[in-house]
C-alpha cells in the first residue's frame, strides 16, 4: 500500500528533525566522558597510590600522561578531524577511549595505567573538535546552532561539577577501577548510535608531523623534568638533561612552525595582542585551577585523612558554581563586554588563593569547602568570555585553529601545574610549606593575568 504524500511528508520531518537531536545527544554523552573522567580520576589519585604505589611522582603522571597528550594533540586533531570526516575521526576516538579505559580498569601496576593514561588522553584529543564539528554540521542554522553548542558546553559544565563525587562515591563503593570501567557502557553506546549518523564530507586539510612531533617532545620532556625534579632532586643529571631537551624541542618547533607552508600554530596570529594575551591568560588559569585541584585533594585525604567519597563532596559547591557561572559570564559579557568577566572572574579567583593560604590542619570543612567556591566562581567567570573575545577577533577562517590553540595552551598549563605543584608538595613532611607556596605563586599568576585582561578589547 502506498504511503499518503502527507504522511510521507510528515515522517520525512521527524527523520530530518531526529538526526540533528542524535548528533548532539553522542557529542553530549563523549564531551561528558572527558570532563569527568578527568575530574574523577583526580579525587581518587590517593586511593590509586596506595593500590599500585609509586609516590607523589606516579600520582602526577597519572593525571598527566592524559593532559600532555590532550594539550599536544588537540591542535593537529583538528585538522585530522577535516581529513577523514568529523564523525570518522569522533567514531575513532570514542572507539580508542574505550579500549584505553579497560585498559586503565585492568592494568596491574602504575606504568601499565600511565600507559594507557597516554592512550585516553589521544583519543581525548581527538574527540573535543570532532564533537563540534558535528555539531556544526549537524546544525547549519546560526541560532539553533548556538543553543546546541550551549547544550554541548554545558555537559562539560555538569561533567566537571559530577566528577570528584562520582570519583569519590565509585572508589568508595566498589573500587577505583570502576571510575575507568564506567565508560565502557557509555562509550559502546556512543558508537552503537554513531552508526545512524551520515558519514560527514572530508576535506583536504594538511597535517604538519614535524611541528607535531616537535610539540610532543617539548611538552613531555619539560613535564619529566619538573616531576623528575621534585622526585630525584634538580641536582640528578637526568633533570637538567630533561629541561634541556625541552628547549630544544621548542626553538625546534618555532623554527618548523615558521617555515613550514601549513602550520599546526600559525605564529603569525600571535602578532594580535588579543591572541597572545588570551593564550596566557588561558594557561594561568587552568594552572592555578587543576594544580589546586591535584594539591587539595592529597591534603583532604592524606593530611585530614578524609574518606574519598567525603573528598569528593568537599569540591561540589566550587564545582557546582563553575557551571552556574558559566551562564552568568555570557550575560555579563552580553551587557558589558567580554572583558569585564575575564579580569573580574581571575581577579576573584585570585583572592580565593590568597585566602586559601590561612588553611591548615584544624580548618574546618565546612569553612574549606566554602572558601573553594569563589575559585569555582571566577573560573566559571572568565573562560566562557575568555573563548568569546579571542574568536571575536580572528576571521572565521581561522577560529577552529585559535579555539585549538587556546585549549591547547590550557591543557598545557594545567600538565604543567601538576608536575610543579606535586614537586612543591613531595616531601610529605613540608607538605604545608609546599601547599602555601603553590597557591601563592597560582594568586600571584591570577593577580599578572588579570593586570593583562585590561589589555584586551573592551566590546
Amino acid at each position: 500500500m502506498t504511503t499518503p504524500a502527507p504522511a510521507r511528508a510528515s515522517q520525512d520531518a521527524r527523520q530530518r528533525t531526529a538526526a540533528p537531536k542524535l548528533i548532539l545527544a553522542i557529542t553530549f554523552m563523549g564531551i561528558f566522558l572527558l570532563n569527568l573522567d578527568a575530574m574523577a580520576v583526580t579525587v581518587a589519585l590517593p586511593g590509586i597510590g596506595r593500590a599500585l604505589g609509586g609516590g607523589t611522582a606516579g600520582l602526577q603522571w597519572i593525571v598527566d600522561a592524559y593532559t600532555l597528550m590532550f594539550a599536544a594533540l588537540l591542535i593537529s586533531a583538528g585538522t585530522l578531524s577535516d581529513r577523514i570526516g568529523a564523525s570518522r575521526a569522533f567514531g575513532a576516538g570514542v572507539a580508542v577511549f574505550t579500549v584505553a579505559s579497560a585498559a586503565c580498569g585492568l592494568a596491574p601496576g602504575l606504568d601499565e595505567l600511565i600507559a594507557a593514561r597516554l592512550l585516553q588522553g589521544s583519543a581525548a584529543a581527538i574527540m573535543l573538535p570532532s564533537s563540534l564539528a558535528l555539531v556544526r554540521q549537524a546544525f547549519p542554522d546560526a541560532a539553533e546552532r548556538a543553543r546546541a553548542i550551549a547544550l554541548w558546553t554545558v555537559a562539560g559544565a555538569v561533567a566537571v561539577a559530577a566528577g570528584p563525587v562520582a570519583g569519590g562515591v565509585l572508589s568508595s563503593t566498589l573500587s577505583w577501577r570502576a571510575i575507568f570501567v564506567v565508560n565502557l557502557p557509555v562509550g559502546l553506546a556512543v558508537l552503537a548510535v554513531l552508526t545512524r549518523v551520515e558519514r560527514s564530507p572530508r576535506r583536504a586539510a594538511p597535517l604538519d608531523p614535524y611541528g607535531q612531533l616537535t610539540a610532543i617532545v617539548a611538552l613531555a620532556a619539560l613535564t619529566f623534568g619538573v616531576i623528575g625534579g621534585g622526585e630525584y632532586g634538580f641536582g640528578e643529571p637526568l633533570v637538567p638533561g630533561c629541561l634541556g631537551l625541552a628547549a630544544v624541542a621548542a626553538v625546534a618547533f618555532v623554527m618548523i612552525e615558521a617555515r613550514t607552508a601549513a602550520p599546526m600554530v600559525p605564529l603569525g596570529l600571535f602578532r594580535s595582542r588579543t591572541v597572545t594575551v588570551s593564550v596566557v591568560i588561558g594557561f594561568g588559569v587552568n594552572a592555578a585551577f587543576y594544580g589546586l585541584v591535584f594539591v587539595l585533594s592529597l591534603f583532604l585525604q592524606d593530611v585530614l585523612h578524609l574518606s574519598v567519597m567525603a573528598a569528593g563532596v568537599m569540591f561540589l559547591p566550587m564545582m557546582a558554581v563553575i557551571a552556574g557561572a558559566n551562564l552568568v559570564s555570557a550575560r555579563a559579557a552580553a551587557r558589558f563586554g567580554p572583558r569585564m568577566p575575564i579580569a573580574a572572574g581571575q581577579a576573584i579567583f585570585a583572592l580565593a588563593m590568597f585566602g586559601l593560604l590561612w588553611m591548615d590542619e584544624g580548618t574546618g570543612r565546612p569553612v574549606i569547602a566554602a572558601m573553594l567556591v569563589p575559585a569555582g566562581l571566577g573560573l566559571g567567570l572568565a573562560v566562557p568570555s575568555l573563548t568569546a573575545v579571542l574568536l571575536n577577533d580572528i576571521a572565521a577562517d581561522r577560529a577552529g585553529t585559535a579555539a585549538g590553540i587556546l585549549n591547547s595552551f590550557r591543557q598545557t598549563g594545567g600538565a604543567l601545574a601538576v608536575a610543579v605543584v606535586g614537586a612543591l608538595v613531595a616531601d610529605r613532611g613540608e607538605f604545608m610549606v609546599g601547599l602555601r607556596v603553590a597557591l601563592c605563586v597560582a594568586a600571584v599568576m591570577l593577580v599578572v593575568t588579570t593586570a593583562a585582561a585590561l589589555k584586551l578589547p573592551r566590546g
